[in-house]
């Protein structure tokens, strides 16, 4: 059973959201609650469901291989899928050339050895390898994530917007990296921003964005928010 409350934006009638934060390789939890969203459309259908994953697939946790195999293959739920590039997806991409030795140790300084590990790459193979010993369709997946997606009065992003930007003018760094002006706006953005990337024990909910990265790979949980009508309530795996 999902508690409902009033939301800061509206879903069109007949139609439901559902989006999940920082996975961060903690496959368990993924399919915990893709199989309560299963459960959730089997009980309440809907004429049109959409699942949005806001990216950060990758790093820290022990599975991200599996995880990005499992988004790679199609989740296991009747909804329409969106996957979203979170900022880890990115230090990813720019590290697996292994030809900029920057890029690659940013990317190990932020979990990308625990990443490597999972694919069963150990930390003496050279970057250079790197690409060559990862699947191709995991890298394809990697490279066509999106950048945002917008869904009735909803702008679903990593990790927010640059304020006093146009929506359709935001930068892609900001949309994956930005913590500072945007957590702190209290002005409007023009669609409610639905967002991950910055850690928190609770869900955040405000009158411009909504925040679901509640630090699965970190002892908490992970969060998925479900928008209706003028409602929103919350899933945990």
């Amino acid at each position: 059973m999902i508690d409902f409350i009033s939301a800061p934006a509206s879903i069109p009638a007949g139609q439901r959201v559902y989006a999940i934060g920082d996975v961060h390789g903690c496959l368990d939890r993924l399919a915990s609650l893709h199989e309560q969203i299963a459960e959730d459309l089997a009980t309440r259908p809907v004429d049109d469901a959409v699942l949005v994953h806001l990216g950060d697939y990758v790093d820290r946790g022990l599975d991200s291989a599996q995880v990005v195999e499992w988004l790679s293959n199609g989740a296991p739920v009747e909804a329409r899928i969106v996957n979203l590039m979170g900022n880890h997806e990115d230090m990813m991409l720019a590290a697996l050339p292994g030809t900029d030795k920057a890029a690659n140790n940013a990317w190990l300084s932020n979990g990308g050895a625990d990443s490597l590990m999972s694919w069963d790459i150990s930390r003496v193979v050279p970057p250079e390898q790197w690409a060559g010993r990862i699947p191709a369709g995991h890298q394809a997946f990697l490279r066509e994530l999106a950048t945002s997606f917008e869904y009735g009065g909803y702008l679903f992003v990593h990790a927010g917007v640059r304020p006093g930007i146009p929506l359709d003018k935001q930068e892609k760094q900001d949309m994956l990296w930005i913590r500072e002006p945007f957590l702190s706006w209290k002005k409007a953005h023009g669609m409610v921003v639905v967002h991950g990337h910055t850690p928190r024990h609770e869900p955040v909910i405000r009158s411009n964005r909504i925040g679901i990265d509640t630090g699965a790979v970190m002892g908490g949980v992970l969060t998925c928010v479900v928008l209706e009508n003028d409602q929103l309530g919350f899933m945990r795996g």
